[in-house]
């Protein structure tokens, strides 16, 4: 969306009321204001046409629409020192509603792990940044094997352990936080296959590699695991693991599978020992299971909504624990429906996202991240644009969920990559500065996603009403004095949202007017925001 820029002198680009309409429509691109204050205008009223509405500004404001507003994202910043909470069905951080935008990236470790190659990590981490991601999920293992950081159960590579410790350093510099798993369901990082090899071979009679469930040996390895990844210092902040404000959560494992028991019932109770094993060395940091959301004997006729099998898992059962903090689900019709075509997978995947939604808001009761989904290039047919009308489907099926009431609080896009790694390609991967389109969508549904988060942050209700909100402004003294929204008043004596930015919103606003000492929001488009830069 091009910009409109009100200058000194009152010069206006318009843009149209349909256009604006298109842009939110189709990317999921929510109009919003900046206001700063311009020092060298004397000018008392400069009149801007904001989507074919009038827009009075006093003490001669720049005000500037569009989707990619210069510093926009910093105004928005999740960088907030606390730990994020589940609260209900709801992600919160220091208090208030956290939604977000995200991204995998499961080869950070292991690439950091060789310091001459540690600028991909950053340089992926900055894009992210960039681009408004604010959750980024990784690997925190590599059971045997090349660059291992388990390289036997309890003997650990301290080179390794230090790539790790960078990854959770570079996240916290540049804002984002981080989702860590454990272990691999399969064999790629060794995972529990690994597992239950250590243990055959120290002469423990296991028979498959679903014995990583129910051995009492290759269970007190994984134990040792989560102990020594949580309770380790990272040696770069000198901050333990499990007070690091920058990882969001802990993740058991990688896509759960068990072949010997579909009913879902063996991993459930592996899932209950563990995640209270976790709890027990860590209260601060949310822990998730890792799901892709297949359905078991919880509720039989949720089945018909798996891709046509069973693998193990329970979506309900084995959510319903009451340790674990949130549900997550992963989307691949085209792996799991690669015989069907684009539009018989897409239907799948709204009834996936749909029935898990459902689900997550009725039963289990707790927030849920669709934690993985992407469009290979290994695809019959495979373009970039067929790739991005993908994305852009997903991310506003989760933008409008999460603003309906909804327990969704985001997704994490599989996956995105630096040059020169085609070594950890799978088809998914995505450079964004390579592909100026798919960055284009994602840093839309970011800049979606965190502006709902502070529409939510007014009150308990993201569609307040047709009430007009009101906003006073003390002039000798610079600052906004209190929001009103129907019956909500909130008192401003300072900025809220970011260190040098106040953000007011006002959800289904029409017009914008500052008048005299009154800024009044009246009903409207989608979400208007107004941010006051000191």
């Amino acid at each position: 969306m091009e910009e409109a820029v009100t200058t000194v002198d009152g010069n206006v680009d318009e843009l149209s009321a349909s256009e604006l309409l298109r842009s939110v429509e189709a990317t999921n691109s929510l109009p919003f204001v900046t206001m700063r204050k311009h020092k060298k205008s004397n000018k008392d009223h400069n009149r801007a046409d904001v989507a074919g509405h009038s827009t009075n500004v006093s003490s001669g404001a720049d005000v500037l629409v569009g989707a990619d507003v210069p510093g926009a994202t910093q105004a928005y910043g999740g960088k907030g020192g606390g730990f994020v909470r589940a609260r209900g069905g709801s992600f919160v951080l220091n208090g208030s509603p956290f939604l977000f935008n995200g991204f995998n990236a499961y080869w950070m470790m292991n690439v950091a792990t060789d310091p001459s190659e540690r600028l991909k990590v950053s340089q992926v981490l900055q894009d992210a940044a960039n681009a408004g991601l604010s959750v980024c999920r990784t690997w925190a293992f590599a059971d045997g094997g090349d660059k291992a950081l388990q390289i036997s159960p309890g003997a650990y590579d301290e080179r390794v352990f230090q790539g790790l410790d960078f990854v959770v350093a570079e996240a916290k510099k540049y804002g984002l936080r981080l989702i860590l798993s454990f272990v691999n369901n399969y064999k790629d990082f060794g995972g529990r296959t690994q597992y239950v090899e250590w243990a055959r071979s120290s002469g423990v009679q296991v028979t498959s590699d679903d014995d990583f469930y129910t051995n009492p040996i290759v269970k007190n390895y994984y134990k040792n695991h989560i102990q020594r990844v949580i309770t380790r210092v990272n040696t770069i902040t000198r901050i333990a693991y499990r007070d690091e404000r920058t990882i969001m959560a802990w993740e058991l494992i990688n896509e759960p599978r068990c072949q010997t028991d579909y009913s879902g019932r063996t991993v459930n109770g592996w899932v209950q020992e563990m995640a209270s094993f976790v709890k027990s060395l860590d209260r601060h940091h949310l822990l998730e299971i890792g799901m892709e959301g297949f359905y078991g004997d919880t509720m039989p006729e949720r089945k018909q909504i798996n891709p046509g099998y069973q693998v193990g898992t329970d979506f309900i059962s084995n959510n319903l624990i009451r340790e674990i903090d949130f549900a997550t689900i992963h989307a691949y019709p085209d792996q799991w429906m690669s015989t069907q075509n684009d539009d018989s997978q897409m239907a799948f995947m709204q009834n996936w996202m749909s029935s898990h939604y459902q689900d997550s808001r009725t039963i289990l009761k707790k927030p849920l991240i669709v934690a993985e989904f992407g469009k290979s290039s290994k695809d019959p047919n495979f373009n970039t644009i067929k790739r991005d009308s993908y994305l852009n489907a997903v991310y506003r099926n989760i933008y409008m969920e999460a603003r309906s009431g909804g327990t969704v609080g985001g997704g994490l896009v599989w996956q995105l990559m630096a040059d020169g790694m085609s070594s950890y390609g799978d088809g998914y991967e995505i450079v964004l500065s390579d592909n100026p389109s798919t960055d284009s969508i994602i840093s839309q549904q970011s800049h979606a996603m965190s502006t709902l988060s502070h529409v939510l942050r007014l009150g308990p209700n993201n569609v307040p009403g047709s009430h007009p909100g009101e906003v006073e402004f003390d002039h000798s003294k610079n600052l906004f004095k209190g929001i009103k929204v129907g019956s909500l008043e909130v008192e401003i004596s300072r900025p809220q949202f970011a260190d040098d930015a106040l953000i007011i919103q006002h959800q289904e606003s029409r017009r914008f007017g500052l008048h005299g000492k009154k800024c009044v929001l009246q009903s409207v488009v989608e979400v208007l925001e107004v941010v006051f830069m000191h």
